[in-house]
């Protein structure tokens, strides 16, 4: 199976009881946002711009604990900003385990081997050494972090255990150089290979998390799930980037770029997602046949944002996790005063015009699930999609050269430190890399190499000191 028995049948009793009882809406999947702070600041992503004046509010436990309660989604996604610097983050995965909800951590990675490592030390006996010397020998921890695990945890506190119940959902949107750029600091793709190899060791549930641009080059994005597929990563969640408000005006106002250069259209979605269903045969693509087949252009569907409803710091947001025209105090309150049926796209015409390129899974994907635009053998479809033998591990997807970026000395910050070291280099072209963004790219490159997109921070000043270095004065 794609999904794990218990899971899958537990989704599945959920969404026939309301069946049942004819409820009109009701929640799959709560997106749980208990803070916007995060460590990156990640291309594409408006989340942190859109809540900049709270990032220092957080929901109390209390109030993320009862809204999962209160909306009753079987499945429970923490997102954020990064939810692992929530300082609850483990007392929160406990409770929500205690009322029985599936989780997902959707995290950048780079905080999981910490939390790893404080599951080890409070699981810590000598039965646990063969175990801390193949992690030291793949060089996943330190001598001082096998020292520290051996004295043991005794604050009191849950750890983030491996469960059948819990997901690791890591953010992965391509190989190492596009990975790096994306988020905006380089290194960053080597910590979430590594956080992966880690959990998977330890018996925890991965999974990774992928959005798709206008200049993705989605040969890369196959050799990322054959890579990451022969770690043996238990599936993948796909989907399109769209140009939501937030997100669009912290593309122009911090990165000086168009939207439209950088997100999807429609057609555009369409033609990225062409070998979805081939993919769904090859890895654990999570979701439903019925969604790939929209994102293929092979049918239509009707938006459902009221299944994945988001609850963050200011209330339950309304009308879906990417567009925000108000915030409510309850889950019920906010499903009888949206007005559903003033969004998304009904045949080929957006109600709204901000819905007009949306063709994400937060909207779409449980629309296949709860037979939107029912087509006969939908139902048959999906059955043998989820419970069908899940893929093997692809193992020749090793040989993928996924560190194709820093590793090797090409990140994208090498031209512009090279530049910083040494003036000729400057002189030399060291920056030209940093002019792709406004050249003509035809995305062609040597096998295992690729091409990335965005912009980042530390880039821009390290292109500071460049000219400032360059217009300095020459000593006499």
């Amino acid at each position: 199976m794609r999904f794990p028995l218990a899971l899958t049948v537990k989704i599945a009793r959920h969404i026939i009881k309301h069946k049942i009882r004819r409820t009109p809406k009701f929640a799959l999947v709560l997106q749980l946002e208990p803070l916007h702070t995060c460590n990156l600041t990640c291309t594409g992503c408006g989340r942190i711009r859109e809540y900049s004046t709270n990032l220092k509010d957080m929901m109390p436990l209390e109030d993320c604990l009862a809204s999962a309660a209160e909306c009753d989604a079987p499945m429970v996604s923490i997102c954020g900003g990064e939810p692992l610097i929530y300082p609850k983050i483990e007392e929160l995965v406990a409770g929500l385990q205690a009322q029985g909800r599936i989780i997902y951590i959707c995290t950048n990675g780079v905080f999981m081997r910490k939390k790893m490592r404080d599951y080890l030390a409070s699981a810590y006996s000598t039965a646990l050494e063969p175990t801390l010397t193949e992690l030291l020998a793949q060089k996943l921890i330190t001598d001082k972090d096998a020292d520290t695990i051996r004295k043991g945890k005794s604050d009191g506190r849950p750890t983030i255990q491996p469960s059948k119940w819990m997901y690791w959902n890591v953010h992965v949107d391509g190989l190492e150089y596009t990975h790096d750029l994306i988020v905006e600091r380089e290194g960053v793709f080597k910590e979430c290979v590594e956080a992966v190899k880690m959990a998977k060791l330890l018996g925890y549930q991965v999974a990774t998390n992928t959005t798709v641009y206008k200049e993705t080059d989605m040969q890369e994005i196959e050799q990322m799930f054959e890579y990451f597929s022969a770690l043996e990563v238990d599936g993948h969640t796909i989907s399109p980037g769209y140009e939501y408000d937030a997100a669009k005006k912290d593309m122009v106002s911090r990165l000086n770029k168009q939207p439209e250069d950088f997100f999807l259209t429609r057609a555009m979605t369409v033609k990225k997602f062409a070998k979805i269903e081939e993919w769904g045969t090859r890895f654990t693509i999570f979701g439903t046949t019925v969604y790939q087949e929209f994102l293929a252009g092979k049918r239509d569907l009707t938006c459902t944002a009221w299944a994945i409803p988001t609850r963050n710091i200011r209330g339950w947001k309304a009308p879906c996790y990417l567009m925000t025209d108000g915030h409510y105090p309850h889950y019920h309150e906010m499903l009888e005063k949206v007005q559903w049926e003033k969004y998304g796209v009904v045949d080929g015409v957006a109600r709204d015009p901000r819905c007009e390129n949306c063709m994400v899974h937060c909207g779409y994907d449980p629309s296949g699930a709860l037979g939107t635009n029912y087509k006969a053998g939908d139902t048959w479809k999906n059955i043998r999609y989820n419970f069908g033998a899940k893929p093997k591990p692809y193992l020749p997807g090793l040989k993928v050269k996924a560190f194709n970026g820093v590793s090797i000395g090409k990140g994208h910050l090498a031209e512009a430190k090279a530049a910083i070291n040494s003036p000729r280099a400057a002189m030399n072209g060291a920056q030209a890399a940093f002019s792709r963004k406004a050249d003509a790219h035809d995305h062609t490159h040597a096998a295992g190499e690729s091409c990335g997109t965005g912009d980042t921070t530390q880039r821009d000043e390290l292109l500071a000191k460049i000219a400032a270095k360059n217009s300095a004065p020459k000593p006499e």
